[in-house]
C-alpha cells in the first residue's frame, strides 16, 4: 500500500509536504521542532496537523504490517489466491483485514469444527453448492452415518452440515462488511434500567437512539452506566432486513435439495454468530470514536487553560477554602517566592470571620498584596463572600478572582511539591499552587498530571494510555509555543521542552545550580546526557535573558544566528555597535525590501526569514499576551441577585460536547447549551468558545432548588 498517497488524499496536502514530514519524523525530530523550525519542508503545517499526521502514519504502518502478516499466515496454509491477496491489499481498515482472515484463522472448537471432525464437511459442501435437484436430504446424508463418530442418524449428519454452512456464511468478509454497515446506518442503541433506584442514569432507563446519530458523550454515559450495573445496553437491528440480504446472496437455487436447510442455516448464522459479533464490533467502534472525541475535547480545553495569560509582577495570596480543617493561606511575591503561610477558620463550623479577616488584612498590608486567588472547591463561595467584604472594608486596592484548583491536592502530595517545599505542610502547598497559577498558569500546571486538571469529561472512562499520550502532546506544544526561561524553569517545565527527557531536565537544573546561571545556549552542550540531537531539538525553545548573545533571548534557533545577523545587516543596522531594534522601525525597513531575494541570499526559506524578523521585532515575546486576562473582582454575586434576561460577564471553565460551563460568580457554573452558543447552527461548541474565554451571557433560566442557571450567548451585545 502506498502510505504517502493515502496521507496526501486524506489530509489534502502536497506529496512533497507529506514525504518531507515523514522523513523528519523518521529521523527522530520532535513535533514542536518540526512545526517551528522546518516550515519550508512541511509547508508550514501546524503542530496539531503534524500530530494527527503522525498518528495516522502509525495506524497505516500497522495496517500495512498486518496485511503482510495475514498474507503470510494464509500462504503457510497454502490457501492464498490472487483474489484473496487483492482483497487484503484493498482493505482500508484493520477490521476489514481481520474479516478476510477470519475463515483461515485457527478457531477454538466450535459446533462447525466438531462437525468437520466427524467428516461432515463434504456433505455440507454438497448441500451448499445447491446443484442437486433430485432425491432427498436423507438420501444425501445416509452415507455419513457413523456410530464411531457419534453420527447416529441422518438428522445428526444434517445438523452438523447446517452448523458448517452457518459458519461459512458467518466467515464471509463481504457479508460481515455489509451487515456492519447496515447495522451502523439503521440499527438502534438501546438501554434499559437494570436497577429500580434513582441515579444519574435515569434518562437511559428506557432509551433508544439510532447508532449513526449517537453523540460521543451518550455512548460513554451508557458505557459507564452499564459498567456500574445501572443499565443494560445493546445494539439492535431489524433481523428481517439482514435476513433478506443474506438470502438474496446465499440462496441461488430455491428448487435445490437442501434449500430449506440453507435458509435455516442463514437464520442460525445471523442470530448465533454474526449478530453478537457485529454488535461487539460496533460498540467497540462507537466507544473508540467516543473516546477519541472525549480526548480531543479534553486536549482542546487543556490547551486553552495552559495558554491562559499570566498576571505577572503581582504579589498574590493563594486562598485554599475548606470547612472543618480551615482555609489555607499562602502569600507569594511577584516572582512566586513563598513569603508567609497560615490557616484561618472563617467558615463553618468555627465561623471565626473577624479573626480571619484580621489575619488577611495584616498580610495584605505587610506584603502590599495585589490579588487574592480563591480556589473554586469546597467552601469557595463562602470564602468569596468573606474576601469581598474584606476588600470593601480596607483602604488598599486589592482584587480577587476565582481559580480552578483542580489538581492542587494532587500536586501538594507529589514528589515535585515535596522537593520544592520540603519544610511546608502538605495542606499549605495547595494554596501556594493556587497563587502561582495566577502568575504563570503554564509553569504551575505542568507539575500536575494533565488528567487531574479538571477540564475533561469521562476522562476515567477512556483509554488511559491514549489519553496520556494526547495530553502530553498538548502540554509539549503549549510549553514550546511559549518558550522556557532556561535560568528559572523548574525540571517539571523543562521536561516538556522538545528533545528534553526527565533525566536531562534534572541534569539542566543541577548544572544550573553548579554554574550559577546560563549565560549562553552553547553551555547546554556541557549538560550531562544532553547530546547533539537534544541540543538541536531544544535550543530554540530555551531562552536566556541578559546573556552573552541577545539572540539567546529569542526564538531564533542557533542554526539561524548567521542568517539573523545577515538580515540585520541587509536592513542597514549597525550590528557591531549593537544598534537597538525598534518594532516599527524593522517593519518599515522590511516593507521596502524584497523578502524573497533576501531569504535566497541568506540561504534560508521565506517562512524562516519571517519568523526571524518577528523574533527580532519583539524578542522574548510571550504569545499569551494577546489573550484577554482573567476577570478581577471586588464584589460577589448571589443566586438571589439573578433575574431572567440579566446580562453578565463570565469565564468559560469547561467546554463539552453539549455546551459550555461559564463561571459567573455563583457556587455552580452556569450552562450555555450548544443551541444557545450562537445564532448560527454549530456542531462543535469549540467553534465558538474555549476554556478561559471571557464572555457575555444572558440569564435565561434559574433553578433555585437545584442551584442551576441556564445561560445564553445569543442576542447579547
Amino acid at each position: 500500500m502506498d502510505i504517502i498517497k493515502m496521507l496526501v488524499k486524506e489530509f489534502q496536502l502536497k506529496e512533497s509536504q507529506v514525504r518531507s514530514t515523514l522523513n523528519l519524523i523518521d529521523e527522530g525530530n520532535t513535533i514542536p521542532f518540526i512545526a517551528r523550525y522546518r516550515k519550508e519542508m512541511t509547508g508550514g503545517l501546524s503542530d496539531e496537523v503534524l500530530r494527527d499526521l503522525s498518528e495516522r502514519l502509525e495506524y497505516l504502518r500497522s495496517l500495512s504490517s498486518r496485511k503482510d502478516e495475514v498474507k503470510r499466515l494464509i500462504e503457510e496454509q497454502e490457501q492464498l489466491t490472487d483474489e484473496i491477496a487483492k482483497k487484503i491489499e484493498g482493505a482500508k481498515t484493520l477490521q476489514e483485514v481481520e474479516d478476510i482472515y477470519r475463515p483461515f484463522k485457527p478457531k477454538r472448537r466450535t459446533r462447525a469444527t466438531k462437525a468437520k471432525e466427524k467428516g461432515l464437511e463434504p456433505l455440507a459442501a454438497a448441500i451448499y453448492s445447491q446443484e442437486m435437484t433430485e432425491g432427498t436430504l436423507e438420501d444425501l446424508a445416509t452415507p455419513y452415518i457413523d456410530e464411531e463418530k457419534e453420527v447416529h442418524t441422518a438428522e445428526d449428519a444434517l445438523a452438523g452440515a447446517s452448523d458448517i454452512i452457518a459458519e461459512w456464511i458467518s466467515d464471509d468478509a463481504d457479508h460481515r462488511k455489509r451487515i456492519r454497515e447496515m447495522t451502523f446506518k439503521e440499527g438502534l442503541m438501546e438501554s434499559k434500567g437494570a436497577k429500580k433506584e434513582e441515579s444519574v442514569y435515569e434518562m437511559y432507563y428506557e432509551y433508544a437512539e439510532t447508532v449513526k446519530s449517537l453523540p460521543a458523550h451518550r455512548t460513554l454515559a451508557m458505557n459507564r452506566g452499564e459498567k456500574e450495573d445501572f443499565l443494560k445496553v445493546k445494539v439492535t437491528m431489524e433481523p428481517d432486513r439482514v435476513l433478506r440480504y443474506l438470502k438474496s446472496r446465499e440462496l441461488k437455487n430455491e428448487k435445490a435439495v437442501g434449500a430449506e436447510l440453507i435458509e435455516a442455516a442463514i437464520e442460525d448464522s445471523y442470530k448465533r454468530l454474526i449478530e453478537p459479533s457485529i454488535e461487539r464490533e460496533i460498540r467497540s467502534e462507537l466507544t473508540e470514536t467516543a473516546e477519541e472525541q472525549a480526548i480531543k475535547v479534553f486536549g482542546e480545553n487543556l490547551k486553552a487553560l495552559l495558554m491562559q495569560p499570566p498576571i505577572s509582577g503581582k504579589v498574590i495570596i493563594g486562598y485554599d477554602p475548606a470547612y472543618r480543617t480551615g482555609c489555607k493561606i499562602a502569600a507569594v511575591d511577584d516572582t512566586g517566592k513563598l513569603l508567609e503561610y497560615t490557616t484561618i477558620y472563617p467558615t463553618a463550623p468555627q465561623n471565626k470571620v473577624t479573626e480571619g479577616k484580621k489575619i488577611l488584612k495584616s498580610m495584605i498590608q505587610k506584603y502590599n498584596v495585589d490579588i487574592i486567588a480563591i480556589g473554586n472547591g469546597t467552601a469557595s463561595r463562602e470564602s468569596e463572600q468573606i474576601v469581598a467584604e474584606l476588600i470593601s472594608e480596607i483602604d488598599e486596592k486589592v482584587y480577587y478572582l476565582i481559580v480552578n484548583e483542580a489538581g492542587a491536592s494532587v500536586y501538594s502530595a507529589s514528589k515535585i511539591a515535596q522537593g520544592e517545599y520540603p519544610d511546608v505542610d502538605v495542606s499549605i502547598r495547595g494554596a501556594i499552587s493556587i497563587a502561582r497559577r495566577v502568575q504563570d498558569p503554564l509553569a504551575e500546571l505542568v507539575k500536575i498530571d494533565p488528567k487531574h486538571i479538571g477540564v475533561g469529561q469521562y476522562q476515567h472512562d477512556v483509554n488511559q494510555k491514549r489519553l496520556d499520550d494526547a495530553l502530553t502532546g498538548v502540554v509539549e506544544d503549549a510549553v514550546n509555543r511559549v518558550g522556557v526561561d532556561l535560568n528559572t524553569a523548574s525540571a517539571s517545565l523543562l521536561e516538556y521542552v522538545a528533545g528534553i527527557s526527565k533525566a536531562v531536565a534534572k541534569n539542566i537544573t543541577a548544572y544550573r545550580d553548579e554554574i550559577g546561571r546560563f549565560t549562553n545556549r552553547k553551555q547546554l552542550k556541557k549538560v550531562p546526557r544532553l547530546g547533539p540531537q537534544a541540543f538541536v531539538q531544544s535550543a530554540g525553545f530555551l531562552r536566556i535573558t541578559g546573556g552573552d548573545n541577545p539572540l539567546d533571548r529569542t526564538g531564533v534557533h542557533p542554526e539561524s544566528y548567521d542568517a539573523a545577523m545577515g538580515l540585520l545587516e541587509k536592513l542597514d543596522y549597525d550590528v557591531k555597535k549593537g544598534e537597538e531594534i525598534a518594532l516599527q522601525d524593522i517593519e518599515l525597513r522590511l516593507k521596502f525590501k524584497d523578502k524573497k531575494a533576501i531569504a535566497d541570499e541568506l540561504g534560508i526559506g521565506l517562512p524562516t526569514l519571517e519568523d526571524i524578523a518577528n523574533e527580532l521585532k519583539k524578542p522574548g515575546r510571550d504569545p499569551r499576551e494577546d489573550i484577554q486576562k482573567p476577570i478581577l473582582k471586588t464584589d460577589v454575586l448571589k443566586l438571589q441577585d439573578l433575574k431572567v434576561d440579566m446580562v453578565l460577564t463570565g469565564t468559560v471553565r469547561n467546554v463539552i460536547d453539549f455546551g459550555a460551563f461559564v463561571d459567573i460568580g455563583l457556587k455552580n457554573d452556569g450552562l450555555v447549551h450548544i443551541s444557545k452558543l450562537s445564532k448560527k447552527f454549530i456542531k462543535n461548541p469549540m467553534d465558538v468558545v474555549s476554556v478561559g474565554d471571557i464572555v457575555k451571557v444572558k440569564v435565561i433560566d434559574i433553578d433555585e432548588k437545584r442551584g442551576r442557571v441556564g445561560l445564553s450567548m445569543k442576542d447579547v451585545d
